[in-house]
């Protein structure tokens, strides 16, 4: 038994299945089932009717006996007397034929034997034969819906088809092309003061789907709407203020619609199989036909009313042969003679349908009609299996295809897509997104935003401006609005700038990050930005293949102003182009991420060069070319394979090189050449091999900062004194035991101390010398206690100590309270009177005063 829900969904995919079906397959389902009418006719008339009535026929040497006969001329028969009534009705009227002497059952008998033996086969199975073969062309009439490789896909196509004609977007789509088409043909205005005002009409009625784009869709069908109301909609013209705006779910469903196109379309255009499968159904369809035909035909002939029969039953009846006939030939001759002819004429419709396959290219289909009138001039063309679908399509309605159009056309997805922006990304939204930057800049962020909303270019306040993952970002003239906007951000964001914005980004823009993975991707925009200032590149910016030759950016002549470049990629060479802009590069950056750099005689004409990163490049030795860059004043050369810094002493000629960064590499052993950089500030020897420091080091008296952390030391020397300007001391991850005193008592300047991580047992007293102490490091040492003179240093209070939590308590108590206490104190007051600090008298707790009160007495 079959459920209602069964049959339900039975009957709802046969509605669906309609519109696949064009006008010669309806009319071939309708002779199947005049086909299948006629021979359920004629089979239940041979199972309730059918039958041969047979007599004998009668034969002067076999079938006749003088023991049986009663001659006419013999009155005195022993049998019959005179008196006898019957024989006073034979003497009036004798009876008319020959007697057979048989009875009912003998008649039934040889009738029975007489229908299987004497009456032809076709003449008693042809209806049955004839149901089977309707109902084999009844299933080969819909074999491509139910195949396993077609299928799936019609039944995409069409759930997809249904989604776009029931879809808002549609029918918007449609009315806008509609409305662009009429404004291009539109009366004179003499016509249209002559023409009578309409009123206008509700929104619920105008904004029907299945009106306003000019069809009535059958997957459409709206019940409870009158058809005055119907017909009013079609005629009367649209008001010209702007129709609603698409709800937030429309919008997406439109938007997963138009991606599921896409994905449906490239999936069906790979092959053809539901063209080979329903052309093949159709040979099939057309040679069933031709067979039925040709062997039906000939049989009709022998349905014939009379029959002879000799059933050899002779011993049981005295006859041998016997006249039958069949009552129900006649009916049974014109109804086969009905299917032959539906047979046949199915047949002519099986051989249209081949003539339309071969005389019309149903594996491309294009919308060329569509541009003809004006609408939806960017359908693409569609091939395969798409294509013979909307040939199909077209059969039964051609505004189906029309509706599909909507949703392959780039144009209309990107009209969604901008209301869509206009709706989702407002004004008010953006402004709420903006953040501030380190520098206390304006910043907005957008990520895997589809478009570029038009309301961002309305923020004439917005500084930087970073995009990240947008497929289309197209910079139209409006960003002459964002008078403010100094820094762009692009991270694997290829943007289009229309000319009339271009010219704006060339006057304004000061600084642009480029994120990519190849260096094709790079905008040529890019190269002709006359007032940038800062370029900074990260991706694969070596050619492929290219050894020598890595470079793959283009010319930066035009670059003028360009004063810092960055460089975050595979770079093998300085590139030569980077001469172009010599005279005004300040700070070059290169992070090679780990490859090595091979040449690096480019860096000689730079001479103008300021600061110069060399990171991850895989050095082993200082580069000679340094020695040709007499302005630069910083080097940082971290992360690389420097083993030796022998070349140090050719660095004396940098006589303004005041920070030296040689980190994160291998040096083993730093030469007294050091001594000659008289003008380093910063040197950073963190993370190398150095088991000891030359006294050299420290004739170094500008050092201001001296970062040797994670290295091999296992003592401090005393000349540290020296560097009577120190204000950063990095000591961490060595392993020294003890610090010299000269550093407390010489180092006065000392404001960061870190020696964590080293075998440190004790403190000395003198760390309370250093009173402008603000953060000291001392945890992953082996110290017992902390000297009571850290309470000298206010400049640790509020975090300035980082120390194991269970050494705090070996201070006393007040101490320990009052390096616990932070700044704020004293500042919330003076801030929240908007006063400066100087101003407002300090307040001081209890532990305070009490502590400074014991340091008086003590001094």
């Amino acid at each position: 038994m079959f459920t209602l829900s069964e049959l339900w969904s039975v009957s709802e995919r046969q509605g669906r299945y309609k519109l696949l079906k064009p006008w010669w397959e309806v009319f071939m389902d309708y002779l199947v089932l005049l086909m299948l009418m006629v021979s359920v006719l004629a089979g239940t008339l041979l199972l309730s009717k059918d039958g041969v009535v047979c007599v004998p026929v009668h034969s002067l040497s076999s079938n006749y006996s003088s023991n049986f006969e009663i001659p006419s001329d013999s009155p005195t028969s022993p049998f019959i007397s005179d008196t006898s009534p019957s024989h006073s009705i034979l003497a009036e009227g004798p009876a008319k034929g020959r007697r057979t002497n048989l009875d009912f059952q003998q008649y039934v008998y040889i009738s029975q034997v007489c229908y299987h033996e004497a009456l032809p086969w076709f003449s008693r199975f042809l209806p049955y034969v004839t149901l089977l073969q309707s109902l084999l062309l009844l299933a080969s009439g819909c074999f491509w819906f139910h195949f396993p490789l077609t299928s799936a896909r019609i039944e995409h196509f069409l759930a997809i088809l249904g989604k776009c004609c029931e879809s808002p977007w549609t029918s918007r789509a449609l009315s806008r092309t509609a409305k662009l088409d009429s404004a291009h043909s539109q009366p004179p205005e003499e016509e249209q003061m002559m023409r009578p005002q309409v009123p206008p009409v509700p929104a619920s009625i105008t904004r029907q789907s299945s009106l306003d784009s000019g069809t009535d869709s059958p997957l459409l069908v709206r019940a409870g709407k009158p058809a005055s109301l119907l017909k009013t909609a079609q005629v009367i013209p649209e008001v010209s203020r702007p129709g609603p705006t698409l709800d937030r779910s429309d919008g997406e469903q439109a938007r997963a619609l138009f991606e599921r196109v896409r994905r449906f379309r490239s999936h069906c255009e790979s092959s053809d199989i539901i063209y080979k499968v329903y052309t093949t159904q159709t040979v099939f369809k057309v040679l069933k036909a031709i067979v039925i035909v040709s062997y039906t035909a000939p049989l009709l002939g022998s349905i014939t009313f009379s029959h002879m029969c000799q059933p050899h039953s002779f011993a049981l009846t005295g006859y041998q042969v016997f006249q039958c006939s069949h009552s129900l030939s006649s009916v049974l001759r014109k109804l086969m003679q009905a299917y032959v002819g539906l047979v046949g004429l199915y047949g002519l419709l099986g051989i249209y349908t081949l003539y339309w396959i071969v005389h019309k290219s149903l594996r491309q289909y294009s919308f060329q009609c569509l541009r003809d009138v004006g609408s939806m001039l960017d359908a693409p063309d569609l091939s395969n299996d798409l294509a013979f679908l909307l040939h199909m399509t077209d059969q039964y309605d051609p505004l189906l295809a029309q509706r599909l159009s909507v949703f392959l056309s780039p144009v209309s997805e990107t009209r969604l897509m901008e209301e869509n922006l206009e709706c989702r990304w407002n004004a008010t939204r953006l402004r709420s997104m903006i953040t501030s930057d380190h520098q206390g800049r304006s910043l907005l962020q957008l990520v895997a935003v589809p478009r570029l909303p038009p309301a961002l270019f309305t923020l004439s306040q917005l500084e930087v401006l970073k995009l990240e993952l947008i497929g289309d970002a197209k910079l139209t003239a409006q960003i002459s609005n964002m008078s403010a906007l100094r820094e762009l951000h692009l991270y694997h964001c290829s943007a289009a700038v229309e000319p009339t914005a271009l010219v704006v980004l060339q006057e304004r823009l000061e600084s642009l990050h480029l994120t990519f993975t190849q260096a094709a991707e790079i905008p040529s925009w890019v190269y002709s930005l006359r007032g940038l200032q800062e370029l900074h590149l990260t991706g694969r910016l070596a050619s492929e293949g290219s050894v020598g030759r890595g470079w793959a950016l283009g010319s930066l002549r035009h670059l003028r102003h360009l004063r810092v470049l960055t460089l975050r990629g595979m770079v093998q060479r300085i590139p030569a182009e980077l001469s172009e802009i010599a005279g005004s590069l300040v700070r070059l950056e290169i992070h090679n991420e780990g490859t090595r750099l091979l040449v690096l005689t480019g860096l000689r004409r730079l001479v103008g060069l300021g600061e110069l990163e060399l990171q991850g490049c895989q050095l082993e030795r200082l580069p000679s070319a340094l020695l040709a860059l007499t302005r630069l004043r910083s080097l940082d050369l971290q992360q690389n394979c420097l083993r030796t810094l022998e070349e140090l002493l050719g660095l004396q000629h940098l006589r303004r090189l005041s920070c030296l960064r040689l980190a994160h590499n291998r040096v083993l052993a730093l030469p007294a050449s050091v001594g000659m950089l008289r003008a380093l500030e910063l040197l950073d020897l963190s993370h190398n091999q150095l088991q000891n420091l030359p006294p050299a080091l420290f004739t170094l008296h500008r050092l201001r900062r001296l970062l040797l952390g994670g290295n091999l030391l296992e003592e401090l020397p005393a000349d540290v004194g020296a560097l009577t300007l120190l204000t950063e001391l990095d000591l961490s991850g060595n392993r020294i035991e003890s610090l010299p005193k000269e550093l407390f008592t010489s180092c006065v300047e000392l404001r960061i101390l870190n020696v964590a991580n080293n075998s440190l047992g004790t403190l000395q007293p003198g760390l309370g010398c250093l009173s402008h102490l603000s953060q000291l490091d001392v945890h992953g040492n082996n110290l017992e206690e902390l000297p009571v003179e850290l309470g000298c240093c206010s400049g640790l209070r509020g975090g300035g100590l980082l120390v194991e939590s269970w050494l705090l308590h070996t201070l006393p108590g007040h101490i320990r309270d009052f390096l616990q206490q932070t700044h704020s104190t004293s500042c919330a007051s003076s801030e929240a009177n908007s006063r400066p600090v100087s101003d407002s008298f300090p307040t001081f707790s209890t532990a305070q005063w009490s502590f400074l009160s014991a340091v008086e007495s003590r001094i």
